[in-house]
């Protein structure tokens, strides 16, 4: 007989989002500090900012608020305002930890290596919490429980292609770091995401 879900006291939410976002926002640190992509909605504003020439930050709040409104209408005014605050939440520790972060030689393996496996596990976090990071996280937690695809290979097919694209844009060395280290945060999620093996609120 399957026991029953407990829900996540708003304590319990607020320290694991927090956790969460913090791990999230230190592994974007090593990825930032090296150059490379990202992939998921930054990396689609960041491929849409250089065709266009408008900025990141208005481009990545455009490409957001579709999702949102589908997140809203699919998985509730709970998980929107969560994810809302979710990503304004990274956008400011991200202002904040590089400034109290610092490398003196950081090699690409290792750099993307801890970004994919931070990042992975703070959106582990995130998500284990009914919040996401952007709007293809949506997609992706939208995938895996109507239809049974895991979410991690969602992600990983979306940063396939917006990688291919970026290579008209960026060198290859470049891209090929950005890569390895999406597909190390895609397996995190791939292989731990699972309602299968966990009791979530």
């Amino acid at each position: 007989m399957p026991r029953p879900t407990v829900p996540h006291t708003p304590l319990e939410d607020v320290q694991g989002l927090a956790i969460g976002l913090v791990s999230a926002a230190a592994g974007l640190v090593f990825l930032t500090h090296l150059g490379l992509m990202t992939g998921q909605t930054a990396g689609l504003a960041l491929l849409i900012s250089y065709v266009t020439g408008w900025s990141f930050g208005l481009v990545f709040t455009l490409v957001n608020l579709p999702f949102y409104l589908f997140a809203w209408k699919t998985l509730g005014t709970e998980f929107t305002l969560k994810s809302l605050f979710c990503v304004v939440a990274l956008s400011v520790l991200m202002e904040v930890m590089p400034t109290f972060i610092r490398f003196e030689d950081l090699h690409p393996l290792v750099g993307a290596t801890v970004f994919g496996v931070t990042t992975g596990l703070g959106l582990l976090g995130v998500f284990r919490h009914k919040g996401s990071l952007g709007g293809l996280g949506v997609v992706a937690l939208i995938a895996q429980d109507r239809w049974g695809v895991r979410a991690g290979w969602v992600q990983l097919g979306v940063d396939a292609l917006l990688f291919a694209a970026a290579l008209a844009l960026f060198e290859p060395e470049r891209v090929a770091w950005s890569l390895y280290g999406a597909v190390v945060l895609n397996m995190v999620i791939l292989f731990n995401h699972r309602r299968d093996r966990y009791i979530s609120g």
